[in-house]
């Protein structure tokens, strides 16, 4: 006789939610990663040839696809507003980063005519990866607090 398998359910949470969650999460995890590497590329153009080409293209696919997985619904019915609120904060910070690729691809086309280097080429890019950044770890850890939070009421 075959065994079933049997996932614990928590409370309220539907059968699908968790893969879900853990699919959006390896998602936005692909995204932050290639949108680090989009970034570290100009500074290690004597390793990887004239990175400032293709980094541009690397930066806005991670924008992409981090922007595209907090679109996704992840929220159970029983959740908080302030929950619900949280995780919308997560989307504007793939709204960042996909300003900071348009700032990236008009500057490149604007100092293409001569050599200004990476930084003048990325200052605004690099001040909304940040904001970005910022955003997406503040908002971590305050949903990671509120479903603490909330599982012990």
């Amino acid at each position: 006789m075959k065994k079933e398998k049997s996932t614990p359910q928590v409370a309220g949470v539907q059968p699908g939610l968790e893969k879900r969650r853990k699919y959006v999460e390896l998602g936005a995890a692909v995204g932050l990663l290639l949108v680090l590497a989009a970034m570290m590329a100009p500074f290690l153009e004597g390793l990887v040839g004239h990175s400032m080409m293709w980094a541009k293209w690397v930066y806005a696919a991670g924008a992409l696809v981090y922007t595209v997985a907090r679109v996704v619904n992840v929220n159970a019915p029983g959740d908080s507003l302030r929950l619900r609120r949280l995780r919308r904060l997560e989307f504007w910070a793939g709204m960042c980063f996909i300003v900071g690729a348009a700032f990236w691809f008009y500057k490149l086309q604007y100092f293409s005519g001569f050599f200004a280097g990476p930084l003048a080429v990325m200052r605004q890019t690099v001040a909304f990866t940040m904001a970005g950044a910022v955003i997406q770890i503040v908002a971590s850890w305050m949903i990671a607090y509120r479903m603490k939070k909330e599982s012990k009421a």
